[in-house]
């Protein structure tokens, strides 16, 4: 028996080490880093300045981090609703007995494998140029003019570039996970419903949609992930400076740590930490509140 005991903790040890040292260690140097006043990361602890919680205080009241929250929300909220939806579409779609099922699913789900970079690249250059983009050309096209003059990169137009720009390269992502649950439902459960007199609409809105909980769930809190951390693509839809139509908590945050541009002029990583401990907050609130109001414990496949 000791031996045995001996045996897990050797091969136990490097795990547990591993994970205190890459994943709780950070973890709790940032709560602690948000109540104090540091200039750098690397500042050593006797340079650190406590202020309680007068970071978080300070970020409500400062216009830019709100804006900031605002626009992940609408990409969080809007940006949600598109995604799951067209996902959703695309998945009951190919899991529908078509053929090329393979070939379209892996066409769909080719943005997830490019580069943010190179996808935000191809969308500014080629997709919203005013003169040759593809925007552009289909709008005249339909004879829709004012849309193919319309200056998708402006401004007052930036922040609809950037949802549509994104919400595009996630569909594929969150397609295979709603695949993934519908896949998983037996085949029975149709051939009984349709016996039954039940047609293809009610199929999925009476057995579909009620055995895609748990996916539901796990597609919601994926996005919610994924959306704390957006970052790549307001940066790449952003000026030489942040651009405060698209800017977002964690490009604020960069700023704060790294200090660029006339949004930032003082770098104080305790503040960019606290705001780090908020959207970890948020993604916990979205997750319980998932947990809370979706129950699947009582279906069966």
């Amino acid at each position: 028996m000791k031996k045995n005991k001996g045996m897990i903790v050797g091969f136990l040890a490097p795990a547990v080490i591993i994970f205190l040292i890459v994943f709780l260690y950070p973890i709790v140097r940032t709560v602690i880093m948000s109540f104090f006043n540091i200039e750098s990361v690397t500042d050593a602890f006797e340079y650190w300045e406590f202020v309680g919680i007068d970071n978080y205080t300070k970020l409500f009241k400062t216009q830019i981090f709100v804006l900031a929250m605002k626009n992940i929300l609408k990409i969080w909220l809007i940006g949600g609703i598109i995604v799951m939806a067209l996902s959703l579409l695309f998945g009951v779609i190919l899991t529908s007995g078509i053929r090329g099922k393979k070939f379209f699913r892996a066409v769909i789900y080719l943005p997830n494998i490019v580069s943010a970079v190179a996808l935000a690249t191809m969308w500014r250059q080629y997709v919203f140029a005013p003169d040759y983009g593809l925007f552009a050309k289909f709008f005249q096209l339909i004879g829709a003019d004012k849309l193919a003059e319309m200056q998708w990169l402006a401004p007052e137009n930036s922040f609809k570039a950037l949802l549509i720009a994104y919400c595009f390269g996630m569909v594929g992502y969150h397609m295979l996970i709603w695949m993934s649950g519908i896949e998983r439902i037996s085949p029975d459960f149709y051939e009984a419903a349709t016996i039954d007199g039940a047609n293809k609409l009610q199929q999925f809105r009476y057995m579909t949609l009620p055995l895609l909980k748990g996916v539901f769930k796990t597609n919601i809190t994926m996005w919610t992930v994924t959306t704390s951390a957006f970052f790549v693509w307001s940066q790449l839809f952003s000026s030489v400076t942040a651009n405060k139509a698209t800017i977002v908590p964690v490009q604020y945050m960069y700023l704060q740590i790294f200090g660029a541009g006339n949004a930032v002029t003082d770098r104080n990583a305790g503040y960019a930490a606290a705001i780090g401990i908020i959207l970890c907050l948020c993604v916990v609130l979205v997750f319980t509140i998932c947990n809370a109001f979706i129950k699947d414990d009582d279906l069966e496949f």
